[in-house]
Order: structure tokens, then sequence, then C-alpha cells
């Protein structure tokens, strides 16, 4: 039985909803939302297993980066369906008719999945915001997540001690490589000293136990995850939204002028007025309050 329209319940680290996601990135400008597609609802026909444009016929086949991280996968396995973007894929491809045996997963670092060219994925899932800049050269879904970045400092540091954006531009900052927390570092906060950059999130926390930054900044629930379970002794600092008017959302990638891209937005549509996506966000990335937002 693929995913979950009936959720198991689960230990959940308390995560925000309002807000996320440190997606790794775009270099330039991404103060107006990518137009994920103008493109008309599919027929039932051209969303036929049968029909789709796909990789491998009759099958599925989903990128992500390995590690891949909590709580958006668990276990660093994708294909067990726990974490929210493995609930999320497999929701998706049930969604569109595959079983789960049918579903295959491949790895795709990050930094890869958004360049142009030939993918070998038929959509990569790995909380990639959708920005202007990667839109030119690959196709993405509607928005199946909305982000926020957060700054985490070991407690007791001059990193915690941060009440605003001001406050950060004299510390030693820190992020992985492509991501748009990364962007917001340089581009929001314009620190004094050029940010240190890591290839993944794993060297980034490291980087922090280890005295070489101050503050770190990820995507808010991955945020919650290292200071509630990986880093016990950091906080999050706060959290603020990177772009002015626009929200930051997660979307899944194609490669450019992929015909599946209109049968998965129809998916995620219906999966959004069933409540199942809402439902997957509920267990896996629960609300909390009380981070302060910094301005």
């Amino acid at each position: 039985m693929l995913v979950r329209r009936t959720l198991a319940a689960a230990a959940v680290i308390p995560l925000v909803l309002a807000a996320a996601a440190c997606a790794p990135e775009s270099d330039g400008d991404s103060s107006s939302a990518a137009d994920p597609s103008d493109t008309s609802s599919p027929s039932a026909q051209a969303c036929a297993i049968d029909s789709l444009p796909l990789k491998t016929a009759g099958q599925l086949t989903i990128g992500t980066d390995s590690p891949a991280y909590d709580p958006w996968f668990a276990n660093n396995d994708p294909s067990n369906g726990e974490g929210f973007e493995s609930a999320v894929a497999y929701a998706v491809a049930e969604q569109l008719g595959f079983s789960e045996d049918q579903v295959t997963w491949v790895k795709v670092p990050f930094n890869t999945s958004y360049a142009p060219g030939a993918k070998k994925f038929d959509f990569d899932i790995n909380q990639v915001s959708i920005t202007p800049e990667r839109a030119q050269v690959v196709d993405f879904s509607d928005g199946y997540y909305q982000a926020a970045q957060a700054v985490i400092a070991l407690k007791g540091t001059a990193g915690a001690e941060a009440a605003s954006l001001d406050d950060l531009e004299d510390l030693r900052l820190g992020a992985q490589t492509g991501t748009t927390s990364l962007t917001a570092i340089r581009d929001i906060i314009e620190p004094e000293t050029d940010p240190l950059v890591f290839e993944d999130t794993n060297a980034a926390k490291q980087a922090l136990q280890n005295d070489q930054v101050d503050a770190i900044l990820a995507d808010l629930p991955t945020a919650f995850y290292i200071s509630a379970v990986e880093i016990p002794k950091s906080v999050i600092v706060g959290q603020f939204q990177p772009e002015t008017g626009e929200q930051e959302e997660f979307g899944m990638l194609f490669e450019k002028g992929s015909e599946l891209v209109p049968c998965v937005n129809e998916a995620l549509s219906a999966l959004r007025e069933d409540g199942t996506l809402d439902q997957i966000e509920q267990q896996w990335l629960s609300d909390t309050v009380g981070v302060p937002e910094l301005q």
C-alpha cells in the first residue's frame, strides 16, 4: 500500500508551519517568484501511467541528495516513506497511479539538481526553492511547502545574543553551498566577513561546534531538528523571510520542458484539496510558536 493517506502517529520534533526553507539556492536575485507552470489541466489520458513521459516506462524515478536529512527524510532512506518529503513524494506517486514498488530513488547532489541539461530522474525533491534563475534552466511543480530561514548558534555565544539582522553583520556566518540560506547571508545580512561555505549541512554543523563560525543558517524545520536532536547545546536565534512580499516555496524539480509537470501539479492540487498535504505536514513538521522574527 502506498503512502500513507492514513498517516501513522510518529514522534515528531516540533517544527514550524509558518516558515521554512533553506532550500538549496541560487546566486542571483530571487525577488520575484518563478511561475512554476502555466499549463492547463491535462486530460486523464495524458496522465495515465502508460502516457506519462517517464525515464523508464511504468516506473517513477525520483531524485534526492544523500545523505537525506531529517525531518525531510528519515534514517537517510528516501524509500521508506517517512519524513515530510518522502511522504509527499509517495503521495504524489500514488495519486498518479503508481504502486510503491513502481517508485525508484536515485542519488542527485543538490547543486547538480538544478544545473542545465538532461536529468536521470522524472522529478527531484530536495528542499529546492523555486527561483527565477533556476526556472530558466529547469522546470518546477507548484510549491508544496512554504519556507523561511533560521539562524542557529551555540547557547551562550555571541551568535545567540543576536536580536536583529543588523546584529548578525559582524558575526562569522556559514551555510551549505548552493542554498538559499547562503544567498540570504550574502544578499540580506551582508556580513562584514565573507560567509564560510560548506559542502553539506553536516559540515556546517561541525564548523559551528568547532567555533569556526558564530552561527549557521538553514531552513526552519531543519534548524529545529538540529537544535533539538543533533546539537542540544544550540539555539534557534530567530527566523526571517528573505524575500519582501514573496513567500519562498519548495517545488519538485524537472528537466526543462518536461511534459510531466502538469500531471504532478494536478496530483498536488488533489492532495491539497483532500487535506493529505496538510496531514503529512502536521505529522512531520508539526507547528510551534515562539521563534523570534529577525528584522
